[in-house]
This record gives C-alpha cells, structure tokens and sequence, in this order.
C-alpha cells in the first residue's frame, strides 16, 4: 500500500524520445503496470500483471523495461536489505517504510525543510544528486 500524491507524472513518450529510446508496448505495458497500482511491485509481480496483457512477455524483457524505466528517470528503484528490488513511480523526495508483519511499503512525504537537512549532512564539497532513504518496522498493534 502507498499513500497517493498529487504529483505530475512525466510522460512516457515524451521521456523516451528525448532519451533516444524506443517506445516500445511491453515498455509501455510496464510502466502503466507500476502506475495503475502503486503498491511497489516486483520484476515477478510486474511480469505476473503484465501478462495479463501481453502474455508471451518474458522475466527478461520485464527486467530490460524496468532498466530503460529507472535509466530514464520515470521510475525510482527501491531495496529493501536483501529482498528483490522494488519499484516506484513517485518521483517527489520521499522515504519508504516497509512493514515488516505484511510487506506492505508505505511511501513517506519528506518536507522541504527535512530534505535539505538530509543534503546539508553531506561532507564538504559533496553534492547529492539523489537519496535512497528507507525505514523497516511494524504497526505498534502487531507487536
């Protein structure tokens, strides 16, 4: 589950082509996979939900997709420790907290001020040009 934001999408058309990359279906069918719902999916629930649509499309070409998606900037990668990568399409400066009990992985909104305190804390003549920052825990209920 992932607490929606009003933020504008880049378009994916417009971001391919300005990247030199084809807009291919399978592409297409990926990104409109991890836009329709915002629950941080997998390569595998990726595949499994894409299939529905394009039922030859293969692991590796899901993988290629979600590659040429982060290499573009449309999509944010996300890690957990040692569970398989997730994906995001919330783009704005934001945290993840994955509970540990569901697997559920909340996106959380990150205030201007906070994130220029995160940016400050670099050394000296560094510059962030991104940051992951990630969470882990369980509802105080399920304890």
């Amino acid at each position: 589950m992932s607490t929606e934001f009003n933020i504008s999408q880049p378009t994916l058309l417009t971001t391919l082509k300005e990247r030199g990359v084809r807009p291919t279906r399978q592409r297409t069918a990926v990104y409109e996979c991890i836009l329709t719902k915002r629950d941080h999916p997998t390569a595998d629930d990726i595949l499994s939900r894409v299939r529905h649509t394009l039922p030859t499309i293969s692991f590796a070409t899901v993988y290629n997709c979600l590659e040429t998606l982060v290499s573009c900037g449309l999509v944010r990668q996300v890690n957990f420790d040692r569970s398989p990568s997730r994906y995001c399409p919330n783009l704005s400066p934001h945290a993840h907290f994955k509970c540990e009990k569901t697997g559920e992985i909340f996106d959380l909104k990150l205030n201007d001020s906070l994130v220029h305190a995160i940016k400050d804390a670099l050394p000296p003549g560094f510059v962030a040009e991104n940051f992951d920052l990630t969470f882990n825990g369980s509802h105080l209920s399920q304890n």
